[in-house]
């Protein structure tokens, strides 16, 4: 087999193959096979029909369809394999030519395939890379607010008997219509007034209600079946309760910590705040060196592998016709395999490997963010074929991880920064790669077979060698970043599940399990508010 490869642009090539009768003979017996097995011809029994026979009640050309139809995904993978490139996506295969006759003066297999390939990229010397962070600091309103924080959440809701105010935990019953349909009816929701985490006008219209009293107000609705659309919304106040906070002093260290005094309690929660501050600031210069690094190279994207992974998402939306979505959609679609391009490229000059732990305390990290055990999650990726992309994302953290070690980083006060841990703190935070567009693109490009061909020659038809099943997208959630250095156990929320408070926290506080989307945008902020809700009660008590 012969291949040669022409460069049409930075991210296409085309693939001219030939291939001679000889190398395509085994297809060509395999196809004769399979024909006589699957024909009935008076005289044979089924699978001994001749070969001559085949050619004369078939015709030669069904068995030569046959063979290539069988044979080209092979080709055009060994025709890959040895010209180099890196192709994402399916290819555009075109037949120009088939054998005919039998031996030497048969002719040849010849096709050409267009294919988007991964760019190449020239990478910029790391060190030459400077940026400024903010300074890390905490003042003593930081310490105050975690203080506060920490009350809030041992605090206690009490019912009162009185009209809605701001800040009042209450709990509502909700009625949404649209021309008079109703189009979505929640009970029993727990709202905090004032939070604005609902819809639209819900706040003005609960504050002075009574226990009992119903309001109404307009709003449009943003998400849901009924998106965009005006609905009448109706809202009956069921209760209202206050949150008393406890008092700050030592009784209170020792049931929101290990602590024994309010003293020890502080210095604990303002070593949490320096550390939750330097983090912040391993993160912003992580995030700022990534960019920094995208504005020095040019990165060309195959408009192909763009187009084709914006479908997927609106389709999976239901949202194709949506031209506005689509904009956003293919702006963040470039701007995602820019970074996976860039960062690759860096893994690979850096020669980044990724170790068996590492990848092992990625999947523990991302598992949480799915509602699954490490377990379970790991073994969803392997049934998925997703191990490899898990992999590519872990190296493509330590690829920016080594770019931001080479960096010049400085703070606001002009002094240089010394990330230590929080350069590991950093890179276990999800940067700017969340979509795998371009894993999934590659991962079809591996195992798909060429899709699309346009045969001068009917008998030739490569239709049968369409593309297999796409590759399932990798996920690339947002997971907790961890610290690596040592420190006290602070006051959290861990505390509050064990005292007496929280176990007597209402149901209603409790973050409810969704099971499907909500109808309309009613249903879907009850949902925001009631998490929100569980969260903050879960050390309260009715």
């Amino acid at each position: 087999m012969k291949s040669d490869v022409e460069t049409l642009n930075p991210t296409r090539v085309k693939l001219t193959v030939e291939v001679s009768f000889a190398e395509l003979k085994p297809s060509l017996d395999k196809a004769y096979k399979s024909i006589a097995g699957q024909v009935s011809v008076p005289g044979f029994r089924r699978g001994k029909v001749p070969a001559r026979v085949i050619d004369q009640r078939f015709g030669r050309g069904v068995v030569i369809q046959e063979a290539v139809n069988e044979a080209l995904p092979g080709f055009y993978q060994q025709a890959v394999q040895e010209s180099s490139v890196r192709p994402l996506g399916q290819p555009e295969v075109e037949i120009t030519e088939v054998p005919v006759g039998e031996g030497a003066d048969a002719g040849e297999l010849k096709f050409t395939a267009e294919v988007d390939v991964r760019p190449t990229i020239d990478l910029p010397d790391f060190s030459t890379i400077a940026v400024s962070v903010d300074d890390v600091e905490v003042t003593d309103a930081d310490v105050d607010a975690k203080l506060e924080e920490l009350r809030v959440r041992f605090g206690t809701l009490v019912p009162v008997e009185r009209a809605v105010q701001t800040d009042d935990t209450v709990s509502l019953d909700l009625k949404a219509e649209v021309d008079g349909e109703e189009v979505d009816t929640a009970e029993g929701i727990t709202y905090v007034v004032g939070r604005g985490t609902m819809l639209e006008g819900m706040d003005d219209a609960l504050e002075g209600a009574a226990i009992d009293e119903e309001r109404s107000f307009t709003t449009t609705l943003a998400g849901g079946e009924r998106a965009g659309e005006t609905a009448e919304v109706t809202v009956v106040v069921k209760s209202v309760k206050v949150r008393e906070l406890p008092e700050l002093d030592d009784d209170f260290a020792q049931l929101a910590s290990e602590f024994d005094t309010v003293d020890e309690l502080r210095a604990d929660l303002r070593t949490k705040a320096q550390d939750e501050a330097e983090f912040r600031q391993g993160v912003q210069a992580r995030d700022k060196v990534l960019e920094a690094l995208l504005e020095q190279v040019e990165i060309p994207v195959p408009d192909g592998v763009v187009e084709d992974e914006v479908h997927r998402h609106l389709e999976n939306e239901s949202r194709l016709e949506d031209d506005e979505h689509r904009a956003e959609v293919t702006e963040e679609t470039r701007r995602v395999l820019r970074t996976q391009f860039l960062l690759d490229a860096v893994a690979e000059a850096e020669q980044v490997t990724v170790a068996q732990q590492e990848l092992v305390e990625y999947i523990v990290a991302q598992a949480p963010a799915y509602g699954m055990d490490p377990n379970s999650f790991a073994q969803a990726m392997d049934q998925a074929g997703q191990v490899p992309a898990l992999v590519q994302e872990v190296a493509r953290r330590k690829a920016l991880a080594a770019v931001l070690e080479k960096a010049t980083v400085t703070d606001a006060s002009g002094n240089k920064v010394d990330l230590g841990d929080e350069d590991d703190d950093a890179e276990g935070a999800e940067p700017a790669t969340d979509e795998t567009a371009e894993d999934a693109a590659e991962a079809r490009a591996a195992e798909e077979k060429p899709k699309r061909t346009r045969a001068k020659k009917p008998a030739a038809d490569a239709e049968a060698a369409e593309g297999s099943e796409d590759a399932a997208e990798a996920p690339a959630a947002e997971e907790k970043p961890k610290r690596t250095r040592a420190k006290k156990p602070a006051a959290d929320a861990e505390a509050a599940e064990g005292s007496e408070d929280a176990a007597e926290a209402p149901a209603a506080e409790e973050k409810p399990k969704r099971t499907r989307k909500p109808k309309t945008e009613a249903a879907e902020a009850a949902g925001t508010a009631e998490a929100a809700e569980g969260a903050e009660g879960s050390g309260t008590q009715s």
